[in-house]
């Protein structure tokens, strides 16, 4: 079946008791046991719940893997798959990064004993110099957050597979309707569904896809054992926004090309970052592992951190506000909001300024938000 189909079958055959066409909300902590010894397929929500199976299984067939696991949030499905780490090992990731990451390994799993190692992967020349025998893990994200940069996922893949070393990719920007990390030979897809997935700003939550079954095994286990799963009611109203993804995937996607494309040409604007645009460095990755670009992307304007500011202050469709993927427009400064928990010195290593400006791009008219942007650009 079509990626638009399973998106709302996978996973989702009517309930079996009386028929629901929508999986049911099972608002329920425990489940009856038939006797002494013998659950049912459920007995504890914490371990597995109808609802967030059917999330789940959903999710695994919309990125192609063995098993799907959804997670209270995208934090949580990371803590979970760092926990795949002991101490001394080392783990590879990419230096640009969702800030909120970065502080999970610099401030958490560092300090555990894991040596975790900030790397540029868009050289793979480095990237090669940088596994040493104890390299357990790849940490990507592509396209990064804010700056957009993309990495070569088959490439990486293919140098960890010689190690026999686990990659994992965040894909909360490209969605599974862009990209599919798996099928490009990365073992562990990640995402925050509170972003595209559900897509309507009124959920937070994360997930896991993964590719081998031992792998999976052993995601369920800490799962379980961590109690990161999601609850039933969140992971209906994820199931709900998966729905939709694809047509709404392609309202972003078509948005925000065409404000990149009007922002690059704009006298007020110094640099747009977008992978979509001819000019950008890795545009033919773009082309080659993903079928679209999805709608987020940033820029900077001429003038600096104060006209920034300006801009920041002065629309009035777009809203100021953290995360993104919502169907709504919003707009944000990396420096202080999703990035703010890194180091100065870290952000500016990574190109990260006071005067970038990200935006995620919503589903409204894209006329409306191309003038909401020209009269705060002034």
């Amino acid at each position: 079946m079509h990626f638009e189909t399973r998106a709302i079958h996978a996973g989702q055959e009517p309930d079996p008791v009386y028929g629901a066409v929508m999986t049911p909300i099972y608002q329920t902590t425990n489940f009856a046991f038939k006797e002494l010894g013998q659950p049912g397929p459920f007995e504890y929500t914490r371990s597995a719940n109808p609802t967030r199976s059917a999330l789940e299984s959903c999710l695994a067939s919309l990125e192609g893997g063995t098993r799907g696991f959804a997670f209270a949030t995208g934090m949580a499905g990371i803590a979970t798959v760092l926990n795949l780490l002991n101490a001394g090992d080392h783990i590879i990731v990419h230096a640009d990064l969702y800030g909120g990451t970065y502080r999970l390994l610099s401030s958490v799993i560092a300090e555990k004993g894991v040596s975790v190692e900030f790397s540029n992967l868009r050289d793979l020349d480095t990237f090669r110099q940088a596994i040493r025998p104890n390299t357990k893990m790849i940490w990507t994200e592509t396209p990064t957050n804010p700056l957009l940069h993309l990495l070569d996922l088959a490439a990486i893949a293919e140098i960890a597979q010689e190690k026999k070393i686990l990659t994992v990719c965040d894909n909360t920007f490209a969605t599974p309707c862009f990209q599919q990390p798996l099928s490009l030979g990365i073992d562990i897809a990640l995402h925050s569904t509170t972003k595209y997935i559900n897509g309507h700003s009124d959920v937070v939550g994360g997930a896991i896809v993964v590719k081998d079954a031992v792998v999976g095994k052993r995601i369920g286990f800490l799962q379980n054992s961590m109690g990161t799963a999601q609850a039933p009611f969140d992971s209906f109203l994820v199931l709900r926004g998966l729905k939709t993804l694809a047509l709404r995937m392609q309202a972003h996607n078509q948005n925000a090309l065409a404000l990149a494309e009007w922002l690059s040409e704009h006298p007020k604007v110094d640099k747009v970052f977008h992978p979509g645009l001819k000019d950008h460095p890795q545009h033919d990755l773009a082309l080659r592992q993903m079928t679209g670009f999805g709608g987020t992307f940033s820029f900077r304007p001429k003038g600096g951190k104060e006209v920034a500011a300006r801009v920041l202050s002065s629309v009035r469709i777009f809203t100021l506000a953290e995360s993104l993927g919502g169907v709504e427009s919003l707009i944000g400064q990396p420096w202080t909001m999703s990035h703010g928990s890194m180091p100065a010195d870290v952000k500016l290593a990574s190109g990260i300024t006071e005067d970038l400006i990200r935006l995620s791009v919503g589903i409204e008219h894209v006329d409306d938000l191309r003038e909401d942007l020209r009269e705060a650009l002034g």
